[in-house]
C-alpha cells in the first residue's frame, strides 16, 4: 500500500509540473502578442516597454506624418524592379520600415502577411521597407524569407527616412488609406490586434 501511495503522490507531482509548464508556454505567448517592444536602428537594445504600441512618432524623435498625405516614393525591390507609391493608387497601403537584426519586426511581419490576404479583397497592399545600413539585396532577401512574408520588399535610398521622419527606433508602420492619406502610424510593435484595428481604419472598416 505504501508503494501505491508513493507511486500516486509522483503521478500527481509529475502530473503538475508538466500542467505548470503547459501554462508558463501559454502565458508566455500570451505575453509576446501583448508586449511593445522598440529597438535602436543600430542595433542596441533601449529598456523595452510594455503595454500598447505608441501611435505617436513624435515620442519617438520622429515627425507625426498622421493625417497628412503619404510621401511619394520610387524604390527597388529585392528583384531589381522599380516600385512607386504611386503604383497602389486607390489601395489602402501598409509601410512598414524593418531590418533583419529587428527581433520586433521578425515578430509582426508574418502579421501583415496574414493580414496581406485576410484584406485582398479591400485592396490591402502591404509594403515592407528594409533599413539595414548597406546590405546586399540577397541578405536582405534572405532576412525577409526567414520571417515567411511574400509581400513586396523594398530597399531604401537616400531620401526615404528623411521623407517619413523615422526616428531612431524600429519598427515604424505607416498605415495608409485609399486616398493617400496616413490614418495612423506605430512605433515599435503594438499587439497583433492593434496592427489588425489600424489595417481596418486604412481600408475603412
Amino acid at each position: 500500500m505504501r508503494r501505491i501511495g508513493v507511486l500516486a503522490a509522483m503521478v500527481v507531482l509529475v502530473g503538475l509540473l508538466v500542467w505548470a509548464g503547459v501554462y508558463n508556454l501559454r502565458q508566455r505567448r500570451a505575453a509576446m502578442q501583448r508586449a511593445q517592444i522598440v529597438l535602436v536602428k543600430d542595433g542596441t537594445n533601449p529598456p523595452a516597454t510594455s503595454g500598447s504600441g505608441s501611435n505617436d512618432a513624435s515620442v519617438f524623435g520622429g515627425e507625426s506624418l498622421k493625417g497628412k498625405i503619404a510621401p511619394g516614393f520610387t524604390l527597388v525591390d529585392l528583384s531589381g524592379k522599380k516600385v512607386s507609391l504611386a503604383d497602389f493608387k486607390g489601395h489602402p497601403v501598409v509601410i512598414n520600415f524593418w531590418a533583419t537584426y529587428c527581433g520586433p519586426c521578425r515578430l509582426e511581419m508574418p502579421w501583415f502577411q496574414e493580414f496581406s490576404g485576410k484584406y485582398q479583397p479591400q485592396g490591402l497592399i502591404v509594403l515592407g521597407v528594409d533599413q539595414d545600413e548597406d546590405m546586399p539585396r540577397d541578405q536582405v532577401a534572405e532576412g525577409a524569407k526567414k520571417t515567411g512574408v511574400s509581400y513586396p520588399i523594398l530597399m531604401p535610398d537616400k531620401s526615404i527616412a528623411k521623407s517619413y521622419a523615422l526616428g531612431d527606433y524600429l519598427p515604424q508602420t505607416f498605415y495608409v488609406d485609399k486616398n493617400g492619406t496616413v490614418v495612423e502610424e506605430s512605433v515599435g510593435t503594438p499587439s497583433k490586434d492593434e496592427v489588425e484595428a489600424n489595417i481596418r481604419k486604412a481600408v475603412g472598416l
